[in-house]
């Protein structure tokens, strides 16, 4: 078997799911219809561990996913070896048809990407009731995940008791 970061060093369960809760931006690639890749920048919210993603009605993104085409994601982050992470996902996507639940996720993007007062919510929240924005699902039929920071040691003072045989040797 062939050793990869995540079977090195798993990110699965509730460490995984805190991990996405966190996560800024989620990748998504989409075929589409000619068979060219279609791949965004999206954002993303968790809720009852499940991803959610708004997506507004002109997006490309939104006839892939209706025409039921291949869908992969990916949540990454890390510059260097020892502080790579992330979570690729193979799926499809469901639309929200809950309006309770819609209105619950837009106040959780709200919540996640703007601050009180911010200068852009009023025109984020215009903008998708113009644009048609939706809430899909993202149902994932395969998850992997890796998280190297945690083989990582911090550098940090410590502080041990020797036993009383053990001393300094000035040779």
């Amino acid at each position: 078997m062939a050793v990869t970061a995540s079977t090195w060093q798993p990110l699965r369960g509730d460490k995984r799911w805190a991990y996405l809760s966190r996560a800024k931006t989620i990748r998504v690639a989409t075929a589409n219809e000619d068979g060219s890749i279609y791949l965004s920048p999206l954002w993303l919210v968790v809720h009852d561990k499940k991803i959610y993603i708004p997506i507004d009605a002109a997006s490309r993104h939104g006839d892939n996913f209706r025409a039921g085409r291949a869908l992969s994601a990916l949540v990454d982050q890390g510059d260097e070896y020892a502080t790579v992470s992330g979570v690729r996902i193979i799926g499809s996507m469901r639309e929200v048809e809950d309006a309770a639940l819609a209105a619950d996720l837009a106040q959780l993007v709200l919540d996640k990407y703007f601050h009180v007062g911010h200068p852009f919510a009023e025109q984020y929240l215009e903008f998708g009731d113009v644009a048609g924005r939706t809430y899909y699902e993202l149902v994932p039929d395969k998850m992997i995940g890796w998280d190297m920071r945690e083989l990582s040691v911090l550098p940090m003072p410590e502080s041990r008791v020797l036993p009383a045989h053990v001393e300094d040797r000035i040779l």
